[in-house]
């Protein structure tokens, strides 16, 4: 038994990404998939060493002997961190070295390094060095004053120099202190392509990567210097910064000297290659970074430049057969969604179903000249989206338009100042969140004048308002006119955007207000009726649980008896299968093509089942510290197809895996002559299934008959 009843948020997290690795290092995937696998495993690891590890190293220097919740000191954590990381990385690398190059190699895709170029090569990336990379280089001297600025993310290569005897440098400032190692700096620009397909023969395709280049061919940014050493390297600042909530209207200039602020702050953590011993222990130094920190690898410091090599799988051979998005049957193709929602809700489930009928909903709205207005939240909706083009046109056309904006979404800061701007300009209502809460609510409300009344429709979604990561991220969202839903969601706009106070929710909860109590009220309720000899059940799906008080009292109820199954994507703390405490939960988790991003929530609650959509995980900062939405689904048919839904995780037999008592996750073991059972590609296949019959329904043709 383990000595905590909650594992650590951390290490927990890192264990998802090692299942994101475990798909990586399935040889039975085609060989593109493995390598965006292993590719995700190094952003998700950019992202957690930016934001979750410079937390901790924050804590330990303000705080270093708090313990947390799972019994661990900040400095416990950091080893731990450091411990797992560097395995998984090393697991990672050994992957690509060992296995993916090869397996490339044996569908004619080689990789050479600089030292086994053939002539004609040589020649090649030698004119490609002087004539279109040299131009775009600038050499950083590193014995200044003051360390140059190296940026966050961006590859490197560093170049330890020693002067030529005999040829004398025309001034001498730039001779240097000879008692300092000259190393020079040199950023790899973006614009510089990763991966430099070479000549080559025998119909092979071979490739180099532009830094092993760079550093090979490099002398040239030096006259009068030979290199001795180089070494190509990347580094993670920093990110962990909140804007002064107090600003007023000072907040968008608050939050850009943020952004700022996180070009130069401390290093966190640094990759590079093992080419010069000397090289990385001066970043050590210049950095103050330990051992720990440091990451060494043998190629491929960004092995997300090996997506690049996609380009060349031109028959899709070796990626996963494409997958449509099908338009969903409920809707018409080509008229406005009005009729269809006053009869009945419709459900969306994306990527499965395309994600047009939310921006079109959008752009009817914009148009119809009885729509008056339109209010929404966005969180993060992408680049040149059409849903900011259509709210843009609606202003124009005379519509109330009002969009709750929220600028703290990490790394989506300077994006949604952008088009925040953009939007004011055209005459959209923007209000910039609320002060201490963040604003990750995924809620739209069009208000339409129909005879003599006021139309509301309403669009409640667990995702952002994305086109683009909607082909990706599996979310579910309802279109509805329920007088309960609409008016609640009047409620909850008037609460946000002016100073009313909360009313009586009929069927939202609404966090940091009412959500949390309510899921612990539903969690109670199982245990009453389980305490009345009828059988209690809770099943949910979400991102991440975190949440002591729902831990607990999901503890409280597997003690009494009540059946719970959770399916946890990424962070869990609960520990599960724990004799007299968590013995009748059982956690799984599901990592495949598509990222798993629907929080559903199911309460048999006696036989009066209830399923709930939600924004929200079962998280500290989505219960309490963000403004939060969770809706229940009334329609009963929709709720047939959620509950299959949800239910249908619950059977893969392919990419689930079992959370342990140790923390350790494991295959979900398939049964002896048990049929393969993959979540994902079922639900293709129904959605698949349901867009054929929708369109084999026969087409009467009327012809008529004219005199000649």
């Amino acid at each position: 038994m383990v000595e905590s009843r909650f594992f650590n948020r951390e290490l927990s997290w890192i264990e998802f990404n090692n299942r994101v690795l475990y798909q990586g290092l399935r040889k039975e995937l085609p060989l593109m998939e493995r390598i965006q696998f292993l590719s995700i495993v190094t952003s998700n690891f950019d992202e957690f060493f930016q934001v979750r590890v410079a937390s901790v190293k924050h804590q330990m220097l303000e705080n270093p002997d708090s313990v947390d919740i799972s019994g661990l000191t900040p400095k416990m954590v950091l080893r731990q961190i450091s411990s797992r990381c560097h395995q998984i990385i090393r697991n990672q690398h050994e992957c690509i070295i060992n296995d993916i190059l090869p397996e490339l190699e044996s569908k004619n895709i080689v990789y050479v390094k600089p030292k086994d170029f053939t002539s004609q090569q040589t020649e090649y990336a030698q004119d490609l060095f002087r004539n279109e990379m040299l131009p775009l280089l600038t050499p950083l001297r590193t014995d200044t004053e003051i360390f140059p600025t190296v940026a966050n993310l961006s590859l490197y290569a560093a170049f330890l120099l020693k002067p030529i005897s005999g040829i004398r440098n025309s001034n001498e400032e730039l001779k240097g202190d000879d008692d300092l190692p000259r190393i020079a700096l040199v950023q790899i620009p973006q614009v510089i392509a990763p991966i430099v397909w070479l000549p080559s023969e025998n119909k092979k395709k071979m490739f180099a990567c532009s830094g092993e280049i760079i550093t090979e061919y490099g002398t040239q940014l030096f006259p009068g210097f030979a290199v001795e050493e180089t070494l190509i390297f990347k580094i993670s600042r920093d990110a962990d910064f909140a804007v002064e909530e107090d600003s007023g209207n000072n907040f968008i200039h608050e939050m850009e000297k943020v952004l700022v602020q996180r070009k130069s702050s401390f290093v966190v953590r640094m990759i590079c290659n093992n080419t010069s011993d000397f090289i990385c222990r001066f970043l050590i130094e210049k950095f103050s970074l330990t051992e720990d920190d440091v990451y060494l690898v043998e190629d491929f410091v960004d092995p997300s430049v090996l997506q690049e090599l996609r380009s060349v799988d031109e028959n899709g051979k070796m990626s996963f057969p494409k997958w449509q998005h099908f338009f969903p049957s409920e809707l018409p193709c080509d008229a406005p969604y009005w009729d269809v929602l006053k009869q009945h809700d419709v459900l969306l489930h994306v990527p499965y179903e395309c994600y047009d009928p939310v921006p079109n909903f959008i752009s009817d709205a914009a148009d119809d000249p009885d729509v008056l207005t339109i209010k929404m939240t966005l969180y993060r909706t992408g680049k040149d989206s059409p849903i900011i083009k259509a709210l843009e046109r609606a202003a124009q056309n005379g519509k109330q338009v009002v969009v709750l904006v929220e600028l703290k979404a990490r790394f989506d800061e300077e994006r949604n100042i952008a088009w925040a701007n953009e939007l004011e300009a055209a005459g959209v209502t923007v209000i910039y969140g609320l002060v201490d809460l963040k604003v990750h609510a995924k809620i739209l409300m069009v208000m339409r004048r129909e005879s003599d009344s006021i139309v509301r429709y309403a669009h409640l979604a667990t995702g952002n308002y994305n086109p683009k990561t909607a082909r990706l991220y599996s979310d579910l969202s309802i279109f509805t006119t329920n007088y309960d839903l609409v008016n609640d969601a009047t409620q909850f706009f008037n609460l946000v955007t002016g100073y009313s106070t909360l009313q009586n929710m009929k069927q939202l909860g609404m966090a940091p207000i009412t959500l949390k109590a309510k899921l612990l009220s539903m969690i109670q309720r199982e245990i009453d009726r389980q305490a009345l000899e009828k059988s209690g059940l809770i099943i949910a799906k979400m991102n991440s649980l975190t949440h002591s008080e729902i831990i607990s009292a999901l503890y409280k109820a597997s003690q009494a008896g009540v059946k719970i199954l959770l399916n946890v994507r990424g962070i869990c703390m609960l520990v599960p299968g724990v004799p007299g405490l968590s013995e009748n939960i059982k956690v799984i988790s599901i990592v495949d093509r598509y990222l798993e991003h629907s929080r559903i929530f199911y309460f048999q609650n006696g036989g009066a089942e209830e399923i709930y959509l939600s924004s929200a995980d079962w998280m500290n900062r989505n219960l309490d510290r963000r403004i939060e939405l969770m809706f229940p689904i009334l329609d009963r048919e929709v709720f047939k197809q959620v509950k299959n839904i949800l239910n249908s995780y619950f059977e893969d037999n392919v990419n689930a895996q079992i959370l342990q008592e140790s923390g350790d996750w494991i295959p979900v073991p398939r049964k002896n002559g048990e049929n393969p059972y993959r979540v994902q590609e079922v639900l293709y296949k129904k959605y698949k299934k349901r867009f054929d019959s929708a369109n084999k329904e026969p087409k009467i043709d009327f012809q008529v008959r004219r005199k000649d």
